[in-house]
């Protein structure tokens, strides 16, 4: 298995945000440049157009395009590789030459953010001093239905995410909004959903989600386990695997890694807690694509339930052959 991000207090959180054309990610990214929330915040922007924030600059550094805002946030524009951005601001950071405490990406609203998720596992010094925390995703409530049906990139956008957020849902009926929110879940169970009014996101809704730290807890919404509101064919779904069943380590491992190898093409995210046979600790492991990652968790407690759940999330993931291949390996 490759090598996960060590959730050490030492390493600058990532959060990446993406959305739909539309969707309101700039409008939220405004709010955050410009808020007195005490964050210092270091933003890379795929496009750096007009966004609003001219009246705030205090600094421009015209060679790295980093401008800083007067609340102590940062704002740059990637013209060049996204790894050499992060290596650049981090080097400042140590030379003491900027100051902030994390990172925010935001992608354009045509982009698949699984190849920014990626970087943070493949790249050794990225991976050395950066922590990737979470994927957020914006969702127009007025266009999503839309915008899920014409484009592959809206889908994967939702595929990825740990937590969405749902704009404009004052412009729509309760009833095509709870529909919408149902496709969501049916997507992806795992990310929660939260509706937020012209960007006015809380900012603790978005900054420390720990949706890709291994030792977090497993959050699968309830209501997915719900029959009844599987109304869409869209490529993206997502299925959960239980079984209070010991499993065999040397089988889920070259299970997993079978799967991954002849599926991860198509695996936008996945993640599970494992209970193993003769093995006092839950073990975690969560995937991006091909690259997949795990670690012993806390021990099982007296008395509790143990049991393996995971979650998968792709384009055309084979559920039965994923359930009858994990099935053969419960010990």
């Amino acid at each position: 298995m490759a090598a996960v991000p060590n959730p050490d207090k030492d390493l600058i959180p990532v959060t990446i945000l993406t959305g739909f054309l539309g969707a309101g990610k700039t409008t939220l990214l405004n709010r955050i440049l410009t808020e007195k929330h005490g964050e210092k915040i270091a933003v890379i922007e795929n496009e750096f157009g007009e966004t609003g924030v001219d009246n705030e600059i205090l600094v421009e550094d015209r060679e790295e395009q980093i401008v800083e805002m007067n609340n102590g946030c940062l704002c740059c524009t990637v013209r060049g590789d996204l790894v050499r951005i992060l290596g650049d601001l981090g080097k400042k950071r140590r030379q003491g030459k900027l100051r902030f405490d994390r990172v925010l990406i935001e992608t354009t609203g045509l982009a698949n953010p699984g190849p920014v998720a990626q970087t943070f596992f493949m790249d050794e010094d990225v991976h050395k001093e950066y922590l990737l925390d979470a994927v957020i995703t914006v969702v127009d409530a007025k266009h999503g239905q839309r915008q899920l049906d014409e484009h592959d990139e809206a889908r994967a956008q939702v595929g990825f995410a740990d937590r969405i957020l749902l704009s404009k849902t004052d412009l729509v009926a309760e009833d095509e909004l709870a529909d919408l929110m149902d496709r969501l879940r049916d997507m992806n169970p795992r990310a929660q959903q939260k509706k937020v009014h012209f960007g006015e996101a809380d900012i603790r809704e978005i900054l420390d989600i720990r949706g890709f730290n291994l030792s977090a807890a497993l959050e699968i919404d309830p209501a997915f386990l719900e029959e009844g509101h599987h109304h869409h064919d869209d490529d993206v779904k997502s299925f959960v695997w239980k079984d209070p069943r010991p499993l065999h380590m040397e089988k889920i491992e070259t299970f997993l890694s079978l799967m991954v190898q002849n599926y991860g093409e198509d695996l936008l995210r996945y993640k599970g807690i494992l209970n193993i046979q003769g093995e006092p600790r839950r073990m975690i492991f969560q995937g991006v694509h091909m690259l997949m990652g795990g670690t012993p968790g806390k021990p099982w407690a007296d008395g509790e339930t143990r049991e393996s759940v995971m979650v998968f999330i792709g384009r055309r993931i084979p559920r039965r052959l994923f359930e009858e291949g994990l099935a053969y390996c419960v010990a």
